[in-house]
């Protein structure tokens, strides 16, 4: 038997949410061991003088609970 729990996020890019979504996961992996599986929750972005500045998302990671 397996115990799982998700923690949520928010990763950002100035490139595209695909890459938002990478650099979350890339930086929670610094600290969380045994990620299992991601979800989107929200995508958003920042617009700044009339143009997409920032795009950010909201994703859930879960994990395995030693």
């Amino acid at each position: 038997m397996s115990i799982y729990k998700k923690i949520e996020i928010v990763g950002t890019s100035k490139a595209s949410f695909a890459e938002a979504v990478k650099a979350a996961v890339a930086e929670a992996g610094k600290s969380l061991r045994h990620m299992s599986w991601f979800e989107v929750v929200e995508e958003r972005g920042a617009i700044k003088d009339g143009k997409v500045h920032e795009f950010q998302v909201t994703i859930r990671v879960g994990f395995k609970v030693e």
